[in-house]
């Protein structure tokens, strides 16, 4: 009885061990920053070669000196950067990049909203993103209360935010604010963004490694609340999204798996009208604009009015 004992209390200790280990290494696993995010010269190498059409735009920018670095201390006391194009119009866009991404590999979008429809741009860096400063990705939870801030440090008549993919729940999450007093005309744009951060771990901890959900993501998200003030299944795009009654374009390509498509039903069935959805005929993960640039473009110049 004893030895039964004991073989029972050794293998509850290393299911205890494992499952700690574990949490540590997928908490780090899906939130460390890019350790890569300060080289530049390769964000813009990337951004150049897969939207070769975003260089002639950025070189216009820097033979005006026009596209500006700016930095703004958030209420946690971190110094967040972020690109700004003023044209000196009364719209705004704020453009929101994605995971361990950086502003500089979303320019194609800002350049949608600067040169095709006329708005000023401000292109945030999120939290442990690029220049801004964070030790961990906050998967757009605390990013919605930090994007909020570059709203009101950039208030404008019009404006409009529009995130992808991390940056796209970033939005979603924003979006069921209280938002900042004077915004005349406010619209929102999510392209293939998670219904919660739960959802998003949970299929990817089934996709690469073949795990269910219990225990291991019970005890991550436990984890990340202990270290980081937020837990996987509070930070929930789906429940912001139920509590915004401003405009918002959902995007998502068919034939992403990484953030799955399905993910846009429920997101756009939880939020009131005014609504609208564009599902990408052939598009993988945050590549609708790649795959169907004309029709991109028409479709956000519809939906804010231009």
């Amino acid at each position: 009885m004893k030895k039964l004992l004991w073989t029972l209390v050794i293998v509850v200790a290393v299911f205890v061990i494992a499952l700690v280990g574990g949490s540590f290494y997928m908490l780090d696993y899906s939130l460390a920053p890019d350790p890569n995010r300060m080289d530049t010269d390769s964000c813009y190498q990337q951004q150049f070669e897969a939207y070769p059409e975003s260089k002639e735009w950025v070189d216009s920018l820097r033979g005006i000196d026009a596209l500006r670095d700016t930095f703004l201390t958030m209420p946690t006391g971190e110094r967040h950067h972020a690109f700004y194009v003023n044209r000196g119009s009364s719209r705004t866009a704020i453009v929101v990049h994605g995971w361990r991404d950086c502003a500089i590999k979303f320019f194609w979008l800002a350049s949608i909203y600067e040169h095709e429809l006329g708005y000023n741009v401000v292109m945030p860096e999120l939290h442990g993103c690029g220049e801004s400063e964070g030790e961990a990705i906050q998967m757009g939870w605390k990013d919605r209360l930090d994007v909020m801030q570059w709203m009101k440090t950039f208030q404008a008549d019009t404006m409009v935010v529009h995130g992808v993919s991390m940056g796209a729940a970033t939005t979603m999450m924003l979006s069921g604010e209280q938002m900042p007093e004077g915004i005349k005309d406010l619209r929102f744009v999510e392209d293939c963004g998670y219904t919660c951060v739960w959802d998003e771990f949970a299929g990817q901890l089934k996709e690469q490694f073949g795990l269910p959900e219990f225990p291991l993501m019970h005890s991550t998200s436990l984890l990340c609340r202990l270290r980081y003030g937020w837990s996987f299944d509070e930070a929930s795009a789906l429940k912001q999204v139920s509590k915004c009654h401003y405009p918002m374009l959902f995007i998502h390509g068919d034939a992403d798996t990484f953030v799955p498509s399905q993910m846009v039903y429920p997101l756009y069935e939880a939020k009131p009208e005014p609504k609208q959805l564009w599902v990408a005929s052939g598009a993988e993960h945050a590549l609708s604009y790649k795959e169907h640039k004309t029709e991109y473009i028409s479709l956000i110049r519809a939906f804010v009015g231009r």
